[in-house]
């Protein structure tokens, strides 16, 4: 192999983006510093499978060599440690492509969320993901010799950098001459690292933390020598990983340590699992499931044209990452390993979209990550909540997305709620219903665009004076869930800003007749109002759900809500054209001054209906007519006294 410098030789600087993320990982993570051979071997290990995936089209890619394998060295002379792998290798531009920036959604919020506390940014730097430039943590010059299988010998590249003087953070990209496919990587230890310099502790780190890997890990074996007092190499290779499935064992034969190790390899994440399941079915078809659930939300969680899902293999042959036909994209958190024995090893990502095999594995795994959350609700509450506050908002989709098991998901929900009055969610479909008063026949809800919106809406203050709980939903996903979940468990789900307020049972006869006895008093009063808004409202009515309140709208039984239309306004959607309707609280001196006045009268009403939409959460179209209206009125007032 030829390392000569080239007349093609190029110098390049890393994006801004890495620069910062490398010397936050030098500092933050330098106590976690032997994840870096778990985060190389981890790229090998995928480099091998993909390898393995493009060779079932194209065989002459293995070049005579399918024996896979990745490989361990170290020069104690040289200071430095090497990870080779004979996979899929690189060409130039998917080594500028992948070493030089960094491909992923949400970079912008990641180092916004950064604080400058180390042990924080350690953690967020794991959730971001390490991978190669963990190299940086123990090593202040990186080379990387590499050529894409297939491609001619004279085509390798060489990548090399430095984090040192005057010209860290840039790279040079040449073409070298290699022989043999796939990607060494070099790493010129910093002062201090010489402890890495031993067989012994590097075949440490690999039991510890990449064991599992399928692919055999090999290093030249050792052994002691008497008169020089130390182990010296031999010209044998051993083995030194298990090199088998780990999905493929018994799991009475596999530890914790091993599932949390095997998930931050097939998770690239940083931080232990949350849960996990494993499980191997038989019948009409036979697959086994690893599945995880994180304990953190990666930051491209809300793109969802972001590749999301599991890795898919056929009788322990990788055939692809992200297969997302086999999870939901409200389960698109979940990772793990899925091994089928049924579909054919030639499958691609437009057979999966047709497949019915797919299909049964996707309803299985889908059962199986629903049963793991449904006894982590119901046996680890704790575990739970760090799990909602990840992930709720994501399996609240579900809710619209899977018809088949929108039960099952429905009870997995948690809400704020008047029983707390905070805005913390934990509150269930099922708790509600067994705190509900006798002869309630409904669920109530409220959203708004805010906790506080929600909890201070005028709309709660019957429901709340009879101690009646209503749900507090602010999310923007709220929404979505309940266009689809009508009911739970037999019993209605009721907006109390819709329609009128039927309370059933909770409502007695006296206070009926009440409303009726002043709907029949205002009547002249509520034609005035409605002529004067005019086009602004359909209807006005007089109202028993307000007790401290003037006024407030709500949307007709059949219209949008007007929060929803909101949501779409903002998002650039057309929403039904509706008007809502004005409810007056009698008993309110405001309603009452209205319905003695004549000189004002147009302002009066024009200020309740103002005051009700911003009490409801809406925007004024007018604000400064409303502030110079207002404070007509209160010199009005004044002048009188």
């Amino acid at each position: 192999m030829s390392d000569a410098p080239s007349a093609q030789a190029e110098k390049m600087n890393f994006q801004a983006e890495v620069k910062q993320l490398l010397h936050l990982m030098i500092h933050s993570l330098y106590s976690n510093r032997e994840i870096f051979l778990r985060e190389l071997i981890s790229n090998a290990s995928d480099a091998c499978d993909k390898l393995r995936f493009e060779a079932l089209d194209k065989a002459g890619l293995f070049e005579g060599d399918g024996e896979l394998k990745i490989r361990i060295r170290f020069d104690a002379e040289a200071k430095t440690v090497t990870v080779s792998d004979n996979g899929i290798g690189m060409s130039r531009e998917e080594v500028i492509t992948n070493l030089g920036t960094i491909a992923k959604s949400g970079t912008k919020e990641f180092f916004g969320q950064l604080t400058g506390d180390q042990k924080k940014d350690a953690h967020l730097i794991g959730q971001f993901g390490v991978g190669f430039y963990s190299a940086f943590i123990v090593a202040d010059r990186v080379t990387v010799r590499t050529r894409r299988a297939g491609l001619a010998s004279a085509e390798g590249v060489k990548w090399e950098c430095a984090m040192t003087g005057d010209t860290a953070g840039e790279y040079q990209v040449e073409p070298i001459d290699k022989a043999d496919r796939g990607t060494e990587i070099t790493l010129h230890l910093r002062e201090g690292q010489e402890d890495l310099l031993s067989g012994w502790k590097l075949r440490e780190l690999v039991r510890k933390y990449s064991d599992h890997i399928v692919q055999p890990i090999v290093m030249t074996k050792e052994k002691w020598d008497e008169e020089k007092g130390a182990q010296v190499a031999t010209d044998e290779e051993e083995t030194v990983n298990q090199a088998n499935a780990l999905w493929a064992r018994p799991r009475n034969e596999i530890t914790d340590d091993e599932y949390k190790a095997f998930y931050k390899h097939v998770g690239h994440d940083f931080q232990e699992p949350l849960a996990w399941t494993h499980a191997k079915v038989e019948g009409r078809h036979e697959y086994t499931q690893l599945l995880y659930i994180p304990g953190n939300a990666p930051f491209d969680l809300w793109d969802r044209n972001a590749r999301h899902g599991i890795k898919l293999y056929v009788r322990r042959v990788f055939i692809m990452d992200d297969a997302e036909k086999l999870m939901p994209m409200y389960l698109r958190f979940v990772r793990g390993v899925v091994d089928s024995s049924d579909l054919p090893l030639n499958v691609s990502r437009e057979i999966l979209q047709e497949s019915k095999d797919i299909d049964t594995l996707r309803a299985g795994c889908t059962k199986k990550v629903l049963g793991l959350l449904e006894d982590m609700a119901k046996n680890d509450a704790e575990k739970y909540t760090t799990f909602w506050k990840a992930f709720g908002n994501v399996l609240k989709e579900g809710v619209g997305e899977d018809s088949a098991n929108r039960e099952k998901i429905a009870g997995l929900l948690r809400f704020a709620s008047t029983h707390a009055d905070t805005a913390e969610q934990v509150v269930t479909l099922a708790d509600y219903i067994g705190r509900m008063k006798e002869g309630q026949e409904k669920i109530y809800y409220v959203t708004a665009e805010t906790f506080n919106a929600a909890k201070n809406s005028p709309h709660l203050e019957v429901f709340r004076k009879k101690g009646i709980e209503v749900l507090l939903l602010s999310d923007r996903v709220d929404e979505w869930v309940i266009g689809y979940l009508t009911e739970f468990d037999g019993k209605a789900l009721q907006s109390v800003a819709k329609g009128g307020v039927d309370l059933g049972a909770l409502e007695d006869e006296a206070e009926k007749q009440e409303v009726e006895k002043l709907a029949d008093e205002y009547k002249d009063l509520l034609e005035r109002v409605k002529t004067s808004l005019g086009e602004r409202v359909k209807d006005v009515r007089v109202t028993h759900r307000l007790t401290d309140s003037p006024a407030c709208l709500v949307a007709d039984e059949h219209d949008m809500g007007m929060n929803l239309a909101r949501i779409l306004k903002a998002a650039g959607q057309e929403a039904p054209s509706s008007q809502p309707i004005l409810e007056l609280n009698p008993t309110h001196p405001a309603v009452q001054r209205l319905n003695t006045e004549t000189e004002h009268f147009d302002d009066w009403a024009a200020v309740l209906f103002d005051q009700a939409l911003l009490a409801e959460g809406g925007t004024l179209d007018d604000p400064a007519t409303f502030v110079k209206r207002t404070n007509a009125l209160m010199l009005a007032l004044s002048n009188a006294q």
